[in-house]
């Protein structure tokens, strides 16, 4: 089978590619959970006057800084308050679900907002192991049964005359479904079923080139896409000036020192000097983690994204913002959109 080389192709410009928001529902510090689904379905809203394509939430679990747990709850809170953009899952992590479960959810919510709905799928839990053990209870399912959850859960939607357990909503409708990765293991099988495939450059940058080789490499056309189709991911904090945006942006570096420590919260405010904070071997560690981010000024922000874009020649970019301050995170993703005319 004739293989692309995406390598000798023309730069692809930023124009010419779709732009979706990654939503993890930020509580910042001093706030609540209900004022953090407020702020999202704003940004929602003004994502779709800025004509985003696509806005996304993400399942986390025991995370005091993420609302968007009841993940299919939050999609339909978001659908509800809003009429045109794509709205869904980045992603459901499948082993800490039963596939039938999450058929008839994303089914109800297709059948509540017909067209609009997607349903990205990860294989990783989400949380740390204590809360994936205190979600599965007696489910059997893991990382490794993945595949296979996979195809049970598209079964529900395009069942056979001898399926005996029917999604009822869910059966023969056509939501599509996207995998998700930070690794090499979901692109293949992205690859393998002929399904549009994300990867999440945002916080693992390392493998973003090899994902998306695997994922073309072993692309397989299906009645879902005749050719790959691939998202990436990436962090983006703008502002009118550069100094503006490398302190708002201090606020998710240190989100990730926080992870790095083991010690995950609440989004914290900007500071003046993160070096008062993190010692050089975190510096470095979060700066190669974050390393699929663009930060600065409209000019600034534009050529990273441009350059992000020769170097992955993704078909579409999620972009994702954690700002501590609301109206600055709303000006970011309006720049962005401008940048994308």
């Amino acid at each position: 089978m004739f293989k692309r080389n995406y390598a000798d192709e023309k730069n692809k410009q930023l124009h010419e590619i779709k732009l979706s928001v990654l939503d993890l529902a930020p509580i910042v510090s001093g706030s609540h959970a209900g004022e953090a689904l407020g702020n999202s379905l704003d940004l929602a809203q003004h994502a779709e006057k800025w004509r985003y394509n696509r806005y996304w939430l993400a399942e986390h679990h025991n995370m005091r800084g993420i609302a968007s747990s009841a993940t299919a709850v939050v999609i339909g809170h978001i659908a509800q308050g809003t009429s045109t953009i794509r709205v869904g899952s980045g992603g459901i992590m499948l082993p800490n679900h039963a596939p039938l479960v999450i058929a008839e959810q994303f089914g109800t919510l297709e059948s509540l907002f017909p067209g609009r709905i997607d349903l990205g799928l990860g294989r990783a839990p989400g949380t740390d192991q204590l809360t994936a053990q205190a979600l599965r209870r007696e489910l059997k399912g893991s990382a490794e049964d993945f595949p296979e959850q996979v195809e049970e859960l598209r079964a529900y939607f395009n069942p056979t005359e001898y399926s005996h357990v029917k999604a009822i909503p869910g059966e023969g409708l056509n939501i599509p479904v996207w995998l998700l990765g930070s690794s090499g293991f979901s692109a293949h099988l992205a690859g393998q079923l002929g399904l549009p495939f994300a990867f999440a450059s945002h916080f693992s940058p390392d493998h973003t080139t090899e994902a998306l080789r695997i994922y073309r490499n072993h692309f397989r056309p299906s009645d879902v896409l005749d050719e790959p189709y691939a998202m990436v991911g990436m962090n983006v904090v703008a502002a009118d000036s550069e100094a503006q945006a490398q302190y708002l942006s201090t606020s998710m570096k240190q989100q990730f020192l926080n992870l790095v420590r083991g010690r995950p919260g609440q989004l914290n405010p900007p500071v003046d000097d993160m070096d008062d904070l993190w010692n050089e071997y975190e510096k470095a560690s979060i700066q190669q983690t974050l390393r699929a981010s663009a930060i600065g000024d409209p000019d600034q922000v534009k050529a990273k994204l441009q350059s992000f874009l020769n170097e992955t020649q993704a078909d579409e970019m999620m972009i994702t913002a954690n700002i501590f301050d609301h109206q600055a995170r709303l000006r970011s993703y309006e720049i962005v959109s401008q940048l994308m005319k």
